[in-house]
Formats: structure tokens, sequence, C-alpha cells
């Protein structure tokens, strides 16, 4: 008797992602406590940003500390979106091998080690703890998207809304309280540290589901090597793909980039290191109205191309006004940025659900978006970095952002389109 949902037998890939039957029996008596799953959610995805968030506003310390130039201090945000796309590529595997639930406990710790190893004194271990810290949230970014189609299959864009509004609020929180953090624990050493233990909690809430998958696995109950998939569509062959993917990577480069030198922007042009984290807090803080509302909106229309152009044009306005008159109208550039980058991060997580037709094809789209484009995005920074470096202005690297901003339209022009792949 083939495996159903809601009444309707599960395709081969959907079956393959399915759960064992002692895991699912499991997990439908936690998914009958909502409060409990939407906490394990909730709290998995405030930890997908704020490790790398809480580490701009204390740049200049860290470089003051290690002695690093602009190019290497750009390090500390390239190395995790290089280990970002490499950890990408395992993701699915590792689900596949050891269940969802166990890998995302998993990341979790891993986080937390990398957290921890990137405040200790050589130099070599804060590079080691910013590659940990990029593999673990690697694993958080691919599985999350197919854990909501596969869990919540009519309502993946609500979820997709929650998730990614989460995940910006642990951004927001990490950015304002850096400096506050750093004043009260005495060092920048114990601001980052801090985050570990947010780590640490979410691993203990998803402990319960790690357990119950590895023991259905232990018994025999699912198989040992879980029965290979149809092999479903070739996505390196499909253009759509292509775009999707590449919407990710062009947005998360925007993004990265506003992590890494936005405060710098600012302080560059005379505003104080203060007033300048506060601004770019604000700018991380109205990024979830655009994460939640926009992947709401995505998820009652057929076609998301209106979408895309409204959100791109917010951007490129504020990139405009970032680079004509930085100071005196930065609120206003770090709101128009800031919705738009919560909108076109929605709409890339909700594209690679709408624009599937099963699960196990979501976190294989899931799985190639995130790992070419973060693998991407981590050029963004250091690029940034050594063009600032080489002209001692903001003026050129600003502008290569309208670049982007134009890039961002054609490639969401084409994932908006009513297909699947």
């Amino acid at each position: 008797m083939p495996e159903t949902r809601h009444g309707i037998p599960l395709t081969d890939a959907e079956e393959d992602l399915a759960p064992s039957p002692a895991v699912a029996a499991a997990r439908r008596h936690l998914l009958a406590h909502p409060v409990f799953v939407m906490l394990g959610i909730v709290l998995a995805s405030l930890n997908m940003r704020a490790a790398l968030a809480g580490v701009s506003p204390l740049m200049s310390e860290i470089s003051g500390h290690f002695g690093l130039t602009a190019a290497a201090s750009s390090l500390l945000t390239t190395i995790p979106l290089i280990f970002m796309g490499l950890g990408s590529i395992v993701a699915p595997k590792l689900a596949r091998r050891f269940g969802t639930e166990a890998v995302l406990c998993g990341a979790l710790l891993l986080l937390c080690g990398g957290i921890l190893l990137r405040i200790a004194s050589p130099i070599v271990a804060l590079f080691a703890g910013c590659a940990l810290v990029g593999s673990a949230i690697a694993l958080l970014n691919v599985l999350m998207p197919g854990l909501v189609k596969r869990d919540y299959p009519d309502r993946a864009a609500s979820m997709t809304a929650l998730y990614s509004t989460t995940l910006i609020l642990g951004a927001t929180g990490a950015a304002a309280s850096a400096v506050p953090l750093e004043n009260a624990l005495g060092s920048w050493q114990g601001s980052l540290a801090s985050w570990g233990l947010l780590a640490a909690v979410a691993a203990l809430l998803w402990l319960p589901q790690a357990y119950l998958t590895r023991r259905s696995t232990a018994h025999g109950q699912a198989a040992a090597t879980p029965r290979a998939a149809g092999p479903g569509p070739k996505l390196t062959r499909s253009p759509l793909a292509w775009q999707v993917t590449l919407m990710m990577g062009t947005q998360s480069l925007v993004a990265y980039v506003c992590i890494a030198w936005m405060p710098t922007i600012f302080t560059d042009h005379g505003m104080s290191k203060s007033e300048a984290g506060m601004v770019y807090a604000f700018y991380t803080l109205v990024q979830m109205a655009g994460s939640f509302v926009v992947p709401l909106l995505a998820g009652r229309m057929r076609d998301q191309r209106p979408l895309v152009v409204g959100v791109v044009l917010l951007m490129a306005a504020g990139v405009t006004g970032l680079l004509t008159a930085p100071v005196a109208g930065a609120w206003w550039w770090a709101t128009l940025m800031g919705v738009a980058q919560g909108g076109l991060l929605g709409l890339a997580l909700t594209f690679m659900v709408l624009r599937t037709r099963d699960a196990h094809t979501a976190a294989r789209l899931s799985g190639m978006a995130q790992t070419w484009g973060y693998l991407l995005a981590s050029v963004g920074p250091f690029a940034i970095g050594w063009v600032y470096g080489q002209t001692h202005g903001w003026t050129l690297p600003i502008s290569l952002l309208l670049v982007a901003c134009t890039a961002l339209l054609f490639l969401g022009l084409g994932a908006g389109r009513d297909r699947k792949v």
C-alpha cells in the first residue's frame, strides 16, 4: 500500500523524502502541538543570520585587534559565504542519510561551536570559526524550504514568510545589540560569543525530533540507506532553475555587501559610529516588512513579475540615494533598501517552493540555488572592499550595486513566471 498525504499517493520523489511510518507517527504527535513545532522553526530561523549580522558593527574593533586591512576584513563575511555555498552541496545528502531533523540539530550545534571558535586568540581560529559558521548556516538554509514544503504543503508561502521574517529578526537583534553587548560584557569577543547561547537553545529544542528520526533508523524501521529517488528534472539544464539560483545569489550579494560595509559607508561620510549602527539596525529591522508581506502576496499570485519590478525599483532608489546623499537621507535609504532586501529574500525563498512540483525537487532546487548563489554572493564583500581600497571612495563601489539591481530585474522577471521546473 503506497504512502499517502491527505489521501493522495506520494510520488517516488516525495516518498523518498517522507519520514518512516514510526517517525511520521511521532511527528504527527508533535505537529498536534503547533506551538512546539513553530517554536522550533522560529528558533532555528533566528540563528540563520544572527552570527553574521553581529560582526559588521564590530568590524573596526576586530580589524584593529588582528591588524587586518580592508580587504582582509571583508574575509570575515566572505569566508562564511563561501562555506555557505560549499556546505549546501552536502545538505540534501546528509538529510537523506540521517534525517532532516537530526541534521538541523547538528547544524545548530556546529554553529554554536563555530561562534565560540571565532573569539579564540590565534587569527587562524577566527577564520576557521567563520568557516564553521558558514557551513552550519548552509545546512539550515538548504533544509528549511524542503521542510516547509514537506510538513506544510498547503501553507508553504505563509510558512516561508514566517521563517524568512524570523531570520531577519535574528539579524536585526544581532546588529542592534552588538555594540551594547560589547559595552556590557567588556569586549567584542563577549558580544560575538553571546550568540552561541541562542544556537545551543535552538539545538535543545530540535533534539526530540532528531532522536525520533535516529531511533527509527537504528531499529531498522527506516532504511539504512534511503531508496534512491527518481532522477527528477535535470536542474542544471533548466533556465528557470538558473534564474532562481542567480536571483538568490545576486540578492544575497547585495545583502552581504550591506552587512559588511553599510556602517562603514556612513562613518566614512561623517556619521558617528553609534548612529551608523542604529541606521544599520533599522535597515535590518524594516526588512521584516518586505520578507513577511511579499511572500504572502506571491503565494496568492500565479505570476510574480509585478512584485519583482516593485521590489527591485525600491532597492535601486535606495542605492541611488546612498550614492548621492548618504548621510542626509540615511534613514530614508535604509527604509527603501531594507523593505526591498526583505522582499527580495522572501521572493527568492518562495520561488524555490512555487517553481517546483514536490518536496524533493524543492530541496534539490534549494541546494542548487544556495550552493551557486552563496558562492556568487561571496564575491561581493571582498570585491567591494578591494574596489574601495583601490579608489579610496564609495562612488564606484555603490555604483556597482546599481548594476546588481539591473541583473536582479532581468533574473526576477524570468523566475517570476508561472512555470514549474
